[in-house]
């Protein structure tokens, strides 16, 4: 099948590549050259293990182009795949303006029909905006051409989003009663992905819309709970570990994003549980209790490692040194948006310590999103980022910090002291080193 999709961002990247490498002929498109001139020169402008291989393959095979040509994309997909940024706006509700252009964008070109697939995550009742919008375009041009809008919500994992495109657990299709031309050319297009069951998960549009949000603010709300757990099992001498363990062995709750931390942050959970709460309030009438409360735990949660250091050390930190290990939001992304440890650095400068900081991928997205910050360096390894530091804080979970050098850490570290973000290692394992140890949630 010819495919479009508009936006080469994370979501229309990982999207593009691996349709195409299941055989379709794809095009993308974006509006910004230096990006499509990264595509085509061979670069990926993105961080995703795996995707530059699954890129370079497609782009070798002719079967994935990139352009900037709007009248060439609209042209060559039957499918037109709109995949570009909901930005929150300062109400916190997504703002559309690049949905709704890039829909205006096909119906002003569009010759024959098309069906316009919404692959961002966009409030509900964008499917029926789109459809208005386009269907204005066609009347202002004065032509009568047929056309599908569809929702299929992507569930992409940063740092697994090839493997979760390639191997879905489900592909939710949200779709209009009757469109069987649209419909069939999405079983067509999915059942490569889908050969030992049927994953699609056909319904209305607008609960497919509904259905993306409810996903990712259900796991934001098992890790703000098991953040406020974390904090009274601290109070009560429990140890929050042995309590997930308790817990997420009960097959009703499971083990998933049951992990004890400094925050959730990303480009997902932040923007859609503010964008959730916003329908509710100004589409439905109704608060999100629920809601507001695990975006206010998340808030609170991404000081703790601040508190816990301001404890120890009181809270002018004039003159203290600190090494901090991770700045992406999760592991095996580059991804800085909403990172806990964004709050962190700014909450410790403040204070007046200075910071060292490393990570394996985000050096150069952290600088970008930080800025030049007083007080904040930064190191081209974990250990030289240890270097004249009193102590060490742990805010991301790399693997390559899993098992560090204690003795080293122990002599490098002037108050021998680590604040662990992400309870990577056993309490009892790291103060036999003589290290005084600071996790969540953890006893000793």
């Amino acid at each position: 099948m010819n495919i479009t999709v508009v936006g080469t961002g994370y979501v229309g990247l990982v999207s593009g590549a691996c349709l195409a490498d299941s055989g379709n002929d794809v095009l993308c498109l974006d509006l910004d050259p230096a990006k499509i001139d990264t595509l085509n020169s061979g670069g990926i402008p993105i961080h995703e293990p795996g995707l530059d291989q699954v890129v370079a393959r497609n782009v070798a095979a002719g079967r994935l182009r990139f352009t900037t040509d709007i009248d060439e994309a609209v042209a060559f997909g039957q499918l037109q795949f709109i995949a570009v940024g909901t930005p929150p706006d300062e109400d916190g509700s997504a703002d559309l303006k690049y949905v709704l252009a890039a829909a205006r964008n096909i119906a002003s070109r569009m010759t024959e029909h098309k069906i316009i697939v919404d692959k961002s995550t966009v409030p509900v009742g964008t499917g029926d905006k789109v459809h208005r919008a386009v269907t204005e375009v066609l009347a202002s041009r004065a032509v009568n051409i047929p056309f599908s809008v569809v929702s299929n919500p992507e569930f992409l994992k940063e740092g697994a989003a090839v493997d979760d495109f390639m191997k879905p657990d489900r592909i939710i299709i949200g779709i209009n009663k009757g469109d069987d031309t649209a419909l069939d050319a999405l079983r067509t297009l999915y059942a490569p992905f889908q050969r030992n069951h049927d994953k699609l998960v056909v319904m209305d549009v607008r609960s497919a819309e509904l259905t993306k949000y409810a996903a990712n603010a259900m796991l934001a709300t098992r890790i703000s709970f098991m953040n406020e757990l974390a904090l009274l099992a601290e109070k009560l001498g429990a140890d929050i570990e042995h309590v997930r363990h308790g817990i997420g062995s009960d097959p009703r709750i499971g083990y998933d994003f049951l992990y004890a931390g400094c925050g959730y942050g990303g480009s997902c959970f932040p923007k859609d549980v503010k964008a959730l709460i916003h329908t509710g309030q100004v589409d439905a009438g109704m608060d999100l209790h629920v809601l507001k409360a695990v975006e206010h735990a998340n808030d609170l949660q991404k000081h703790v490692l601040v508190n816990k250091v301001q404890q120890v050390f009181g809270t002018d930190l004039t003159g203290k040194h600190f090494a901090l290990w991770g700045l992406a939001f999760k592991p095996n992304t580059d991804d800085m948006r909403e990172a806990p440890s964004r709050v962190i650095v700014n909450a410790l400068l403040t204070a007046g310590a200075t910071i060292t900081a490393y990570d394996p991928v985000a050096m150069d997205e952290a600088r970008r999103a930080l800025g030049v910050l007083t007080g904040l360096n930064y190191a081209k390894t974990a250990k030289a980022a240890l270097t004249d530091a009193d102590a060490l804080l742990i805010v991301t979970e790399w693997k390559e910090f899993r098992s560090p050098d204690f003795r080293l850490m122990r002599s490098a570290l002037k108050a021998k002291t680590v604040f662990d973000g992400r309870n990577l290692y056993e309490p009892r394992a790291v103060r036999d080193q003589g290290l005084t140890y600071h996790p969540i949630g953890r006893a000793g």
